[in-house]
């Protein structure tokens, strides 16, 4: 008895080992059939990811600056030259120390028109040519380069127009011309002005904005505000962001719109538009920091003649809708522009009816 009860267990053992045996090659037959499929399915992943990434890629064919060395005329040449030499040095002509004209803040041309306005989505002169005379709300006119120029002057230097008839302003309003010369007229430059930035949903927060200036701009810019002068005090090597020596109220980088979108692609130093170093929100809150600080004040009273013309980001009152000044000035702007086309399209169906 005890004899055939020992084979049945090793009978039972036997077959329980043939039985994990038996799965065990099913499993690997499994194996075999199944990984050629899940290599495939690898293979077909990654390609998506590449055409994802093929298809993200930008591919436009940005705005370059026409080469100064390409003119042949020599007087021209000159010109142009001494236009581009302006733009770069403009302080050490108009500034507080300047050689042509002591009436300037010190600013130069290039501290807002990057590379001698050349960068892309660096406030750059790629359209200027293409696009002027043009009409400006601002002014309720027509407008010429001279005027453009003499704007800059006034509010962004500080400082006063210039004779549009003397050497300076021929020889910069030439070397604008020049380099934008290479776009259609009538045509705007890819990658000119500033590149658009998301809207956010909240009011831009000075004090956010101080630690973004406090961590990534104050070494250049300085705790103050003050900026870096060069030995001789003729120019900045970092301009003043506020405080007697920077842009007045007046200014287009006043405004926060405009100057939420030049810092996202442009600083701090070494940024680009294809690699930015600020998310959206710090480039709101540090632009809502730099604007928030005293400044030199500009009478703007006969700006914008038709007030309902004044975009959402214009701080300064009476407006066409009732939001406040605050709000104008530093968000959100949703409602505001929600608002501004009701009126625009209501102003549109009372057109239509009168003409039916």
């Amino acid at each position: 008895m005890q004899e055939g009860y020992d084979e049945n267990k090793i009978i039972q053992k036997l077959t329980a080992i043939i039985n994990k045996l038996l799965l065990v090659i099913v499993l690997l037959v499994l194996a075999l059939i199944l990984l050629p499929l899940i290599l495939n399915l690898r293979k077909d992943t990654d390609k998506t990811k590449d055409l994802t990434t093929t298809d993200i890629k930008d591919t436009t064919s940005y705005w370059t600056a026409a080469d100064i060395n390409t003119i042949t005329d020599t007087m021209l040449k000159a010109k142009v030259a001494y236009g581009k030499e302006l733009i770069v040095h403009t302080s050490k002509y108009f500034g507080p120390n300047g050689s042509v004209f002591k009436m300037s803040n010190g600013l130069n041309c290039q501290n807002c028109h990057l590379q001698a306005g050349t960068a892309v989505f660096g406030n750059n002169f790629g359209s200027v040519a293409s696009l002027y005379p043009k009409y400006k709300a601002r002014s309720g006119t027509i407008e010429n380069l001279y005027k453009r120029i003499n704007d800059c002057f006034e509010r962004s230097l500080n400082g006063k127009a210039i004779d549009t008839l003397g050497k300076e302003m021929q020889a910069m309003a030439a070397y604008i011309n020049f380099v934008g010369s290479n776009v259609a007229k009538g045509k705007r430059a890819e990658g000119s002005g500033l590149k658009d930035l998301a809207l956010l949903d909240r009011a831009a927060d000075p004090e956010k904005g101080k630690i973004v200036f406090t961590t990534k701009c104050q070494t250049c810019h300085q705790a103050n505000g003050e900026g870096v002068f060069v030995a001789d005090k003729t120019e900045y090597t970092y301009p003043a962001l506020w405080g007697s020596s920077s842009f007045n109220d007046g200014a287009g980088l006043y405004r926060i719109i405009s100057f939420a979108k030049y810092v996202k692609c442009n600083m701090p130093q070494g940024t680009t538009f294809q690699n930015p170093q600020l998310t959206d929100e710090e480039a709101w809150d540090v632009a809502a920091f730099v604007i928030s600080q005293t400044r030199p004040h500009m009478n703007v009273t006969n700006d914008w003649p038709d007030i309902s013309k004044k975009p959402v980001d214009n701080p300064f009152g009476p407006y066409t809708d009732s939001f406040t000044e605050k709000q104008h000035k530093f968000g959100p702007f949703k409602s505001i522009i929600d608002a501004q086309k009701q009126r625009e399209e209501s102003a549109k169906q009372k057109n239509l009816a009168v003409k039916k």
